[in-house]
């Protein structure tokens, strides 16, 4: 699973070769939560308000850089970094 982001303890993943649609993982402690790219609706867990609301505002400026990463993973290479919110 390759850590794309990380920022205020929240880390951003896409697993290689990972179902459809395109999505990315977030993890805030032990609160896991996918997400799909193109419409930002929550596809599988939950974590706290506060850090959802961090990970959907970092999504929204990515969006973009997300779907390449997307398609990388799903090609089997390694996604790029993506900068994290500051």
């Amino acid at each position: 699973m390759p850590e794309i982001s990380r920022f205020f303890g929240i880390i951003i993943a896409i697993f290689y070769d990972d179902h459809n649609p395109p999505h990315f993982h977030a993890r805030y402690a032990s609160q896991k939560v996918a997400i799909d790219i193109r419409n930002l609706k929550i596809l599988d867990g939950q974590i706290s308000p506060r850090a959802l609301g961090l990970v959907m505002e970092w999504a929204a400026l990515h969006k973009d850089e997300l779907l390449i990463d997307w398609n990388l993973a799903k090609n089997s290479q390694k996604p790029d970094k993506i900068e994290p919110l500051k």
